[in-house]
């Protein structure tokens, strides 16, 4: 213990001495956590959209009004001719055209159905995706409206209309920075238990003092955790500054424990300290390991269900993401920060995320040994 503790003293001090490992520690979390949740926002606001009305009645005039006085339509122009608007499509100053037909009014009193016609420009995927979605939305519930009326007219003989009311469990206004920052938390830490690990061993290897080591009493065992109980602890820390930033910026408190919390992340730096231990067996260069660690983290976040929903994905990435720590990870922060998950609900979760700080670190200190 007497030489352990040496080392971590030794490991400490050479942390602070280093302004770019403090600089990632304290600043690279603020920033990112006060720039990314405002950026990654799902929700498309003001999307163009061009209205073709050929009725010309109140009945068409009404849905018009109806779709511009939501905050996520932004009227380009009215007109009365499909091949004006496609112009606005063609020249990206439209991403919808609505086609109101001939008779729109009409057909609605006299045989109570009429036909719509939504055409999407697709550049951008996701903005047209969501601004359809909005659309037929808003369609539907203008034609909701039109059929309550239609009943309250003694001349119909229509049936009943059910309404149906929705309302979102543990994020009820749908705000996508509560969604956001307990996934970006995660990346934060990530950064610091693989990244900044694998950069810090291989350093040894650079400067020549692994092999000075390694001739000295100090024992290999020794040796691999003085160098990941620092970043161990100072994952913890960067995972408190982020839950501060979150209450004083977002105003985001865990509804669950922030025990909870502690007790995965420890579990899970354990797991990534093991992948940048392991990253740094393989590197002879602080260039090599920042090439593999980025590579590696960039699979996955990306496949880490973040920014992208995982049952929406192929079978073979919802495949993958089994065997990717980050998921884990990002599933039960939603779940403690949202619904309030004990350690009994995340039971699952935590022999999985065991496992593979087993593993990652039996691989590494195993590789270590064949290589040293």
């Amino acid at each position: 213990m007497k030489a352990l503790l040496f080392l971590l003293e030794k490991e400490f001090r050479q942390v602070f001495r280093n302004p770019a490992i403090l600089r990632i520690l304290f600043i690279l979390p603020v920033i990112q956590l006060l720039l990314l949740p405002l950026a990654a926002d799902y929700e498309v606001k003001n999307v163009k959209i061009c209205v073709v009305d050929y009725d010309r009645s109140p009945a068409s005039q009404r849905l018009v009004h109806k779709i511009t006085s939501t905050a996520y339509f932004k009227l380009v122009d009215f007109t009365d001719s499909y091949a004006k608007a496609l112009q606005y499509v063609e020249y990206d100053k439209a991403d919808l055209i609505l086609q109101i037909p001939a008779a729109f009014e009409k057909n609605l009193v006299r045989e109570n159905t009429s036909t719509l016609f939504i055409a999407i420009n697709a550049v951008n995927g996701v903005k047209a995706n969501l601004g359809g979605a909005y659309l037929r939305s808003v369609i539907q519930d203008f034609n909701q409206e039109l059929q309550t009326e239609l009943i309250q007219l003694p001349r119909q003989n229509l049936h009943p209309v059910i309404s149906i009311a929705s309302s979102n469990w543990y994020n009820p206004l749908m705000s996508y920075r509560l969604f956001m920052v307990p996934g970006i938390q995660v990346l934060l830490i990530t950064i610091v238990g693989a990244f900044l690990s694998a950069i810090n061993i291989v350093n040894e290897k650079e400067t020549g003092t692994l092999e000075q080591i390694n001739v000295t009493p100090i024992r290999k065992y020794q040796f691999v955790l003085g160098k990941l109980i620092p970043f161990w602890v100072l994952g913890l820390v960067v995972l408190t500054i982020g839950l501060f930033i979150s209450w004083l910026i977002y105003d985001i408190v865990p509804v669950g424990s922030l025990v909870t919390i502690y007790v995965f992340s420890a579990l899970y730096l354990i797991a990534v300290l093991g992948l940048g231990l392991l990253v740094s067996t393989f590197a002879s260069t602080q260039q090599q390991s920042m090439l593999i660690s980025l590579f590696l983290m960039m699979i996955f976040i990306l496949l880490g269900g973040l920014f992208t929903s995982i049952e929406s994905m192929p079978p073979w990435a919802q495949a993958f993401t089994r065997f990717n720590p980050i998921s884990y990870f990002i599933d039960v922060m939603r779940m403690v920060v949202l619904k309030g998950s004990t350690l009994y609900d995340i039971r699952d979760h935590l022999f999985k995320i065991l496992l593979f700080g087993l593993a990652l670190n039996s691989l590494a200190i195993w590789n270590y040994r064949k290589r040293s």
